[in-house]
């Protein structure tokens, strides 16, 4: 599959680079999940670059520098003494940068706390001492989200401070999904974007798999993913252990509940036995970002009506079918895990539609807040329905905080009812909207 969208991100690295060769240098910091492409998008950027890439892996730090000087003398046809320790090579890195102008990467940094925690503080003290005397294009990566921002804005970090653009790498949008549909199955129908949407979450990696497996109907993507060598079987395992280590257990437990519906603290402590988990709840939301709290539009921050979304749509699928179904993989039965995927595709991607929906909307910046809107209690205008509450799946203010859209989402239109709908709208302005003019629509596949 070709390289595709980060225009953005592309112009804003090559702006800093820019910045680096004429005034002195600058570092960059890139994160973001496993398998969004980090290491593509530098490469990209920097395609025309004279360029030094060192990868950290997990060797001892001889072994690892010796590595690096072949590197560097391969990359700036210099000549490079052995070093065994970091600090020295970095020392000459930055001595090299005061004669010529190139792009030092350094991917997966932060596992230098693997071996030797100390090169942080290397880092910071040359780092400051030569900064401003050399041309540098400074860029590390890290796919282990919560490390990196430990290293970069933790205050007692050595390189607290030291970054001059961060940036986190997201998921391709539904504009650049569309484009990579188009591109290699022309004529493909919306319920296979939608397919493509839901089992790969948008993230690159993912979908190149079944690109260039060419897996892009439900039926082949489904078979790709269910087969005994298929990377998606343990990718979720591989990206959750990376991150949480080996005390990954309770929040894998907690990831498992949200992804089978269990969305309210209350709810999750009960599926979990009981098990206090409010400091596991908190560490997710702020410090890996897996989940977020939902609250009804325009609920205080203090409200208790609090619902937990797994954040990552890759890893929400993975929970749910994957990682429940394990049995079925120990047995080698990927026929039978392939089949409950394929029954249960049509009501389960229908919540998917719906997150496909709200992040449309949040990709055409015309919007302010976008959000759902539920209340306990029911309305009188819908009492005989057979909804327990009273709940609008997409409910989004514009810019000008006059005017609001309220969507609900239906894969057909033929399930949708006008009538309880326009009940619920109702009952909505009179509790929260009752100063907006109001625009609703029932968006179904039709209008992916």
């Amino acid at each position: 599959m070709r390289f595709y969208n980060r225009t953005e991100e592309i112009a804003e690295l090559q702006q800093i680079k820019e910045m680096a060769y004429n005034s002195h240098s600058k570092l960059t910091v890139i994160t973001g999940r496993r398998r969004i492409g980090k290491t593509s998008l530098i490469l990209n950027a920097m395609k025309d670059e004279l360029i030094v890439y060192l990868f950290v892996g997990r060797k001892n730090e001889a072994d690892l520098c010796d590595g690096f000087c072949d590197e560097i003398e391969r990359s700036l046809s210099v000549f490079v003494p052995k070093m065994n320790s970091f600090v020295e090579v970095f020392r000459f890195l930055m001595e090299q940068g005061k004669r010529q102008k190139f792009t030092l990467v350094i991917d997966e940094f932060q596992e230098f706390i693997n071996i030797n925690e100390s090169i942080f503080s290397d880092i910071q003290n040359y780092w400051d001492q030569f900064r401003t005397e050399t041309n540098i294009n400074f860029i590390v990566s890290g796919s282990i989200y919560s490390l990196m921002m430990r290293i970069f804005q933790d205050k007692t970090e050595p390189l607290f401070g030291r970054a001059d653009a961060i940036m986190k790498l997201q998921p391709f949008t539904t504009a650049v999904l569309k484009e990579i549909m188009s591109d290699y199955k022309p004529g493909y129908t919306n319920d296979e974007l939608l397919a493509l949407y839901t089992y790969t979450g948008g993230v690159p990696k993912y979908v190149e798999l079944l690109v260039d497996n060419n897996a892009l109907t439900i039926s082949k993507m489904i078979e790709y993913i269910c087969q005994s060598d298929s990377p998606f079987i343990d990718e979720g395992r591989n990206l959750l252990i990376q991150e949480f280590g080996k005390q990954y257990g309770n929040y894998f437990s907690i990831l498992d509940a949200i992804s089978s519906g269990w969305n309210t603290q209350a709810e999750i402590e009960e599926f979990m036995g009981e098990k206090s988990i409010g400091g596991h709840l908190a560490k997710l939301d702020s410090v890996y970002e897996l989940i977020k709290k939902t609250r009804p539009i325009f609920a205080k921050k203090g409200s208790q009506r609090v619902r937990y979304e797994v954040s990552d749509n890759f890893l929400r699928f993975w929970f749910r079918y994957i990682e429940r179904n394990r049995p079925l993989i120990e047995l080698g039965n990927y026929k039978g895990l392939a089949q409950i995927i394929k029954n249960d595709y049509p009501t389960y991607s229908g919540k998917t539609l719906e997150l496909y929906f709200k992040q449309k909307l949040q990709e055409s910046y015309e919007y302010r807040e976008i959000g759902s809107w539920w209340d306990s209690k029911k309305s009188k205008t819908i009492e005989d329905s057979e909804e327990p509450q009273n709940e609008i799946d997409i409910v989004a203010i514009k810019l000008d905080d006059k005017n609001a859209f309220v969507a609900e989402v239906k894969r057909q239109r033929k399930n949708f009812k006008p009538q309880l709908f326009e009940s619920k709208i109702k009952f909505l302005k009179n509790k929260v909207l009752n100063k907006y003019h109001i625009d609703s629509q029932c968006l179904n596949l039709d209008d992916m």
